[in-house]
C-alpha cells in the first residue's frame, strides 16, 4: 500500500488594504504554482480568482516593500498612488520569478512564457488578437486551443468581483505578450518573439476598482524626462473621418484649422498624403496657416514598418537614426507640436525598439507621439509623458471601412470603459454627428457623452467642421471647455456592453456621461454621487440630453442646480452633464 503524502498549501497575506473598498488580496503557494485570492473585506469568504501555473517555488531573500508615488501629465488622474511588496522566487531550473502584489492587483515577472487559469468565471470579454489591437470584445465567445487572445482580458467572478490581465512595464529590449488558448479557462501567455515579455499586470475588484485603477501606470518605468512643460494634452479638429482622405487638399484643411479657431480648440491633425497636396501648396503652407489661427498643428506618418504596399504616403522618412533626426528637427523648426505615426506591425521587439526611439526623438524635438496601428501602450505614458494618446481600438474610423460598426458601436462603446480604456490614453476619434461611409445609429447626446466617456490625451474630435458649428451654442461651448487629461475618474455605474456612468475631474468641474449600449430604454435610478464631494444643492449644472423621438430636434439642453437622481436613456442613447459649485 503506497500512502501519498498530503502538501497543504500555507496561505500567505499580503495586504490589508485594497483600495477604497478595503479589499484584500491573498495566495498561496502549492506544488502546482500560485494561487491568487481576492475578498471584499475580512468577513468575506477568500475567491479565488487565478493561478499561475510555474511549478514548485523557492523564496530568495526578503520581500521588499515600496511605496510608487508619481505625477501623470495624462490619463484618468493626475496624482497616482500605490504600494506593493516584491517577493522572488527561484523556479525549477536556473529561472527567476519576481511577484508584486499591490493593493489593487498583482504583477508578475519572469523570462518566457507563462502559464495562467482563470478559477471559475463566470463571464469573459475576451479580444481576438490582432497586431493593431482594433477588434471587438464578444462576451462568453468560445475558443478553441491555440486560440490567440489580445490584452486586456476582462472576467467576471461570482458575487460581482472583476479581473482585468494585461501587461505592462515592458522595456525596448523585450517584445509584447498575448493569450493563447489551451481550455477550461487556461491560457499560455507568450512574448511574441524569442525575447521575454513584461508584468503581466492583473487588476482585481469591483468594476469600479478596474475602471479607477491606475495600476498599469503604476508597474510602468519612471518618467525619463527632465523637461515636460511643453506637453499640453487637448482636443482636436481631425480631417480623416468625413473625407476618408483630405489631408491633400489644402482648402480641407484650412475647414478644420478654421474649426479649431472657431471651438477654441487647441490642435489640430493634418493626416495622411499631406506630402501630395494639390494646387502648388505645401504642409508648410497648412502648417503656417494653423498657426497664424492660433491652432498647434499635428502631422502624419507612415511608419513602414507595418502596412506598406498600398498604403498612404509619406513614407520612409522616419526609418534611419539619420532621418528621423532630420524630419523632427525640420517638424520643429516649421511648428508643428505633435506627429502621429501609423501602421506598426504587432508586439515584436522591432517594434517597440522603433516606438522607443520614435519617442525619445520626439523629446528632442518637443513633438507630442500618437501611435496608430499599433500595440497596446503598456504603461508607456508614465515612462515617455509625450506619447500622449494611441489607437489600438475599433474606433469611429471603421465607420469608413465596414458596417460593422453600425450595429455594434453602442454596445462596443459600453464595453470599452472596462476593458481597453482601463489600461491607457485611447484615440477612438469619437463625436459624430452625421455620417461617414457607412451609418452611425447611436444618438447625438450619446456621441456627445463620448468625449468625456472616453480618455485620451488628444481627443479627436471625428466629424465634418459643418455638423459641429451648427449645432446648439451649448453644445459648441462644452466642446470649447472640454478637457483632454482629467484629476480624477469615478465610476458611478454601470455593466460591460450594457450601459455607463462615468465621472471625470478638471479643476473644479465635473464632467459626467452615461451611455446605453442596448436597443432598449434605459432608467438609471438612485445614482450615488456622494464620492464627489458635491453638496447636492446649489450647484451649476448644464445637461444634455437626447430630445424625445419622431420630433424635429434632436436635443434637450437644461440647466439647473441639483443633481438628477435618476434619468431615461433612450435606446442607444446618452446624456452628459458637466458640474459645479457655484
Amino acid at each position: 500500500m503506497i500512502t501519498k503524502k498530503l502538501i497543504f498549501p500555507i496561505l500567505i497575506i499580503l495586504f490589508s488594504l485594497f483600495s477604497s473598498q478595503a479589499g484584500i488580496i491573498q495566495f498561496y503557494e502549492s506544488p502546482e504554482g500560485m494561487t491568487f485570492l481576492y475578498m471584499k473585506d475580512r468577513k468575506s469568504k477568500p475567491l479565488k480568482v487565478l493561478t499561475l501555473q510555474c511549478g514548485e517555488t523557492k523564496l530568495i531573500g526578503v520581500p521588499s516593500n515600496v511605496e510608487v508615488d508619481y505625477e501623470m501629465l495624462t490619463g484618468k488622474k493626475n496624482h497616482c498612488r500605490n504600494f506593493y511588496e516584491e517577493r522572488k522566487y527561484l523556479l525549477s531550473g536556473v529561472d527567476t520569478l519576481y511577484v508584486r502584489t499591490y493593493k489593487d492587483g498583482i504583477a508578475w515577472k519572469k523570462k518566457g512564457s507563462s502559464r495562467i487559469e482563470f478559477l471559475d468565471p463566470e463571464h469573459t470579454w475576451l479580444q481576438n488578437w490582432t497586431d493593431c489591437y482594433e477588434n471587438f470584445f464578444p462576451k462568453d465567445q468560445e475558443l478553441k486551443d491555440g486560440h490567440r487572445i489580445g490584452y486586456p482580458a476582462l472576467v467576471e467572478y461570482k458575487d460581482s468581483v472583476f479581473g482585468l490581465l494585461t501587461e505592462s512595464g515592458l522595456t525596448s529590449e523585450e517584445a509584447g505578450t498575448s493569450m493563447y488558448a489551451l481550455g477550461d479557462n487556461r491560457f499560455d501567455l507568450k512574448p511574441d518573439g524569442p525575447e521575454n515579455g513584461g508584468w503581466q499586470t492583473f487588476i482585481v475588484g469591483s468594476l469600479s476598482d478596474i475602471v479607477e485603477s491606475t495600476l498599469v501606470t503604476d508597474v510602468a518605468a519612471p518618467n525619463k524626462l527632465d523637461d515636460t512643460s511643453w506637453i499640453e494634452p487637448g482636443v482636436a479638429a481631425w480631417v480623416y473621418w468625413a473625407y476618408n482622405h483630405g489631408s491633400d487638399d489644402y482648402n480641407i484643411i484650412k475647414k478644420y484649422v478654421d474649426l479649431a479657431y472657431e471651438l477654441k480648440l487647441p490642435y489640430v491633425l493634418i493626416d495622411a498624403e499631406w506630402d501630395r497636396m494639390k494646387d502648388g501648396k505645401t504642409v508648410e503652407d497648412a502648417v503656417e496657416y494653423a498657426i497664424l489661427r492660433d491652432v498647434k498643428p499635428m502631422i502624419w506618418y507612415n511608419s513602414s514598418i507595418g502596412w506598406v504596399d498600398g498604403a498612404p504616403t509619406p513614407k520612409y522618412r522616419l526609418n534611419t537614426p539619420e532621418n528621423l533626426e532630420k524630419e523632427f528637427a525640420w517638424c520643429e523648426q516649421i511648428g508643428v507640436k505633435g506627429v502621429k505615426i501609423d501602421f506598426f506591425s504587432g508586439d515584436t521587439n522591432r517594434n517597440w525598439k522603433f516606438m522607443e526611439e520614435l519617442l525619445e526623438a520626439g523629446a528632442r524635438h518637443h513633438l507630442l507621439v500618437n501611435f496608430h496601428g499599433s500595440p497596446l501602450p503598456r504603461g508607456w505614458q508614465r515612462t515617455y509623458p509625450n506619447f500622449i494618446t494611441t489607437e489600438s481600438v475599433y474606433g469611429a474610423e471603421w465607420y469608413n471601412n465596414r458596417p460593422d460598426l453600425t450595429t455594434r458601436a453602442a454596445s462596443h462603446n459600453a464595453t470599452l470603459p472596462f476593458t481597453r480604456n482601463v489600461i491607457g490614453s485611447m484615440d477612438y476619434t469619437p463625436c459624430a454627428f452625421t455620417d461617414s461611409q457607412h451609418p452611425h445609429i447611436t444618438t447625438h447626446a450619446h456621441e456627445l457623452a463620448l468625449t468625456a466617456l472616453f480618455e485620451s490625451g488628444i481627443q479627436h474630435l471625428a466629424d465634418r467642421p459643418e455638423s459641429f458649428l451648427e449645432q446648439p451654442q451649448e453644445v459648441k461651448d462644452y466642446l470649447s471647455a472640454l478637457p483632454a487629461a482629467w484629476d480624477e475618474t469615478l465610476l458611478l455605474g454601470g455593466y460591460p456592453g450594457e450601459y455607463v456612468v462615468m465621472a471625470r475631474k478638471k479643476d473644479d468641474r465635473w464632467w459626467i456621461s452615461a451611455i446605453n449600449g442596448t436597443d432598449a430604454p434605459v432608467a438609471l435610478e438612485d445614482i450615488d454621487y456622494s464620492r464627489l464631494g458635491l453638496e447636492n444643492s446649489n450647484l451649476n449644472i448644464r445637461i444634455f440630453e437626447d430630445a424625445a423621438p419622431g420630433g424635429d430636434f434632436k436635443w434637450k439642453i437644461s440647466d439647473t442646480t441639483s443633481l438628477p437622481s435618476a434619468f431615461n436613456l433612450q435606446p442607444r442613447g446618452g446624456i452628459v452633464m458637466t458640474v459645479s459649485s457655484k
